[in-house]
């Protein structure tokens, strides 16, 4: 039943994992991690554990922290390589602000339209969900520069989600994922600007919010039995 859920930043041991669990495919984890939570099969992420006997339909509101976020390691040296203009360490804290904005107003959307509050309090009815945006590497950002610069590729780039969800009264763990998404290839080059950066995004934020939503949507499903 709950094959829907996600988790945040924790220990450099759980960073590296986000960067590199992709090529292993999750072969290589453990089955059951120290907190007790179990990996799970047949998710809609990359890598989902969570306790075998939790039970989101206790929860109809929300308490959404605001996410940290991390760049790729040297994307901005990698930007800068060969390039006119320079991707200054003003321009990525700004990038980060606007990454932290989109993913509150995507989730917050999301999960008010499936009928949670969202709110700052902690109680027994109350979902703690703490996120992460990990090795966010934007493909062509678009920054201040001298001049008008014009930068094309076929994709805006990727970010990775890292999640985690606790019971907001114990403070109990009940889950945590991690899932990587690419903006999708276009087959050509195309002109990457703010406006294409925040599309793109924003369509990957809405799935993992649209997935949250999902595993609360059948959680009450079950329990009410409809």
């Amino acid at each position: 039943m709950f094959t829907r859920c996600y988790t945040r930043i924790a220990t450099t041991l759980l960073l590296g994992l986000c960067l590199g669990f992709s090529a292993q495919a999750g072969d290589d984890l453990p089955e059951i991690t120290e907190e007790g939570l179990h990996k799970l099969k047949d998710t809609d992420l990359g890598l989902v554990y969570a306790l075998p006997d939790a039970d989101l339909s206790i929860y109809n509101r929300v308490r959404l922290l605001e996410p940290s976020v991390a760049f790729k390691k040297n994307w901005q040296r990698d930007q800068n390589r060969g390039q006119s203009f320079k991707v200054k360490t003003s321009d990525m804290e700004k990038i980060k602000a606007g990454v932290e904005e989109l993913f509150m107003e995507v989730f917050t959307e999301e999960l008010t339209e499936g009928g949670y509050e969202l709110t700052e309090e902690a109680g027994e009815d109350v979902l703690l969900v703490r996120p992460a945006i990990v090795n966010l590497d934007i493909t062509a950002p678009d920054v201040s520069s001298p001049g008008r610069s014009y930068q094309f590729s076929e994709s805006a780039g990727e970010m990775t989600l890292y999640l985690e969800l606790y019971d907001s009264e114990t403070s109990a763990i009940i889950a945590k994922a991690i899932d990587r998404k690419r903006d999708r290839e276009k087959g050509y080059m195309q002109w990457q600007s703010r406006v294409t950066n925040t599309q793109a995004a924003k369509r990957i934020m809405k799935s993992w919010a649209s997935t949250l939503r999902e595993a609360l949507d059948e959680a009450h499903a079950a329990t009410s039995g409809t």
